[in-house]
């Protein structure tokens, strides 16, 4: 498999401020067993759909076994040199926002990926490798397995290391019903036993 490279916009890692930045390279990302999507473009129609990103915007996700989606959250990247540390405390405090941590579990059942709308190509950047390297620390400390990490560009989206992509939806292109990987939302909850009964004695 062969990769593309393209000048990030973030700082050049030669700099001594960016030496230390936390990163991961195509390969190293290759080699880590990321588990595939069984559809991508679901999920990325789906997360496109509910949150209807614009460049800068990340949204991380987490699904369960079957790949239905149990919370999101996205959020702006403001401009900063780009730094994995940075990346995995911003997806780290997003996550413990949406869903209760996995912790106790043995091995990880939930999985967490990363769509980032971003502008340029899709060929892989210094910024990239820093929310690769985000998200897989973020999913280490919230007991969760890493995932797919895509980048969503005018061009299209396309699941990094894997080779696979497609044109729409794209960071200009309107948003598409809920894909139906998306799990229905829970109905309110209305107080429990007592509301209940009451609601048996009304409809008598």
């Amino acid at each position: 498999m062969t990769f593309g490279f393209a000048p990030s916009s973030a700082a050049s890692l030669s700099s001594p401020a960016a030496s230390a930045t936390r990163l991961l390279e195509p390969a190293e990302w290759a080699a880590a067993g990321i588990p595939l999507l069984r559809n991508p473009r679901e999920v990325v129609s789906g997360l496109h759909a509910r949150h209807r990103p614009r460049p800068a915007t990340a949204i991380v996700a987490v699904l369960d076994p079957d790949e239905r989606l149990r919370a999101s959250a996205s959020f702006t990247n403001r401009r900063a040199p780009a730094d994995g540390w940075m990346f995995r405390n911003a997806l780290l405090a997003q996550l413990r926002r949406v869903i209760p941590h996995d912790l106790r579990r043995r091995t990880p059942v939930r999985t967490a990926v990363l769509l980032y709308c971003r502008e340029g190509d899709a060929r892989w950047t210094e910024e990239d490798g820093a929310w690769m390297w985000g998200l897989r620390d973020a999913c280490t400390l919230h007991g969760l397995r890493c995932g797919a990490y895509i980048t969503l560009t005018r061009d299209g989206w396309q699941v990094l290391g894997e080779g696979r992509g497609g044109r729409r939806p794209n960071a200009a292109s309107a948003p598409e019903p809920f894909a139906t990987s998306e799990a229905p939302p829970p109905p309110p909850r209305t107080g429990g036993v007592a509301s209940d009964v009451l609601r048996r004695a009304a409809a008598r």
